[in-house]
């Protein structure tokens, strides 16, 4: 259970919905005993919204869920990630409730204007998927930084097996993936100095809300179903299935723990064998 997590501070953002990855990692460090920050837009999901947001009420109850089933502190801050304002407010919050945070998990992430190739995306679609997927680790880390100095620290970044191998009519959020990828490795290398570790996860197909919005896209292009569009991709998984949310969380829990003190600088598949690469 790394125990050495225990009565230590964990900030992951895009948490604010039970479907996804963000919050199972943020259930699973709470597990561990660490105080848990729950972030996420909190709005109410605007008109033409393919994925719903989470709201400040779901995000106050799952706060309230971990302090009472886990025992641990947990806070619920509504904040846009690409807004280096609502960035600063937040964590002049978490200063004022933890006063450090130990481990920072830039998970928030979403895809607009698809499906569409390079040539017909619309310009405003692409900027914003770079903005929230890559743009916002550079400045939430930034901002995390001055609360990370003083004990060893990690910092994990969601990635993707899209930022590896390119998908079909994704290419935005292909290429911010592949940033945060060199992004983790250049901070891996700056920060070193300061004790605190970065590394990335790069999930392939997960059971979520994001991945069953994904298949029906591609069942739109190729004339098929939501599920013969998921069979299809088990059938390119070694393992044969869709990898749950826990499971994600379980390796960021480790890359936060001790038990991961040697490692850093690395974007770790977690793909059933989906990607296999030396």
């Amino acid at each position: 259970m790394h125990d050495d997590l225990k009565g230590k501070t964990a900030l992951v953002t895009g948490s604010g919905k039970k479907t996804g990855i963000g919050y199972a990692i943020a259930k699973k460090l709470a597990e561990c005993g660490m105080n848990v920050v729950i972030a996420d837009l909190g709005e109410v999901s605007g008109k033409g919204e393919q994925i719903r947001i989470a709201t400040s009420s779901e995000m106050e109850e799952i706060a309230r869920s971990f302090e009472r089933e886990a025992g641990v502190g947990a806070i619920a801050c509504a904040c846009d990630v690409t807004d280096t304002e609502s960035i600063a407010r937040m964590m002049e919050r978490i200063k004022e409730k933890f006063g450090r945070l130990d481990v920072l998990c830039n998970n928030a992430g979403a895809s607009f204007g698809v499906p569409n190739s390079v040539i017909s995306y619309d310009g405003a679609a692409w900027m914003k998927t770079i903005d929230v997927n890559l743009h916002s680790v550079f400045h939430v880390s930034r901002a995390a930084f001055p609360l990370m100095l003083g004990a060893p620290a990690s910092i994990i970044n969601t990635a993707s097996r899209a930022g590896k191998v390119p998908p079909i009519f994704n290419g935005a959020y292909a290429v911010a993936k592949a940033g945060v990828i060199m992004l983790t490795k250049v901070m891996a290398k700056e920060l070193a100095g300061a004790g605190i570790r970065v590394n990335a996860v790069c999930p392939a197909q997960i059971n979520t809300d994001l991945e069953k919005w994904r298949f029906g896209l591609e069942a739109q292009v190729f004339n098929s179903t939501v599920e013969e569009r998921e069979k299809e991709m088990c059938k390119t998984i070694p393992l044969g299935r869709l990898g749950e949310p826990v499971e994600v969380a379980d390796l960021f829990a480790f890359l936060a723990s001790r038990e991961s003190a040697y490692i850093t600088g690395q974007a770790i598949n977690i793909c059933g064998g989906q990607l296999m690469e030396l």
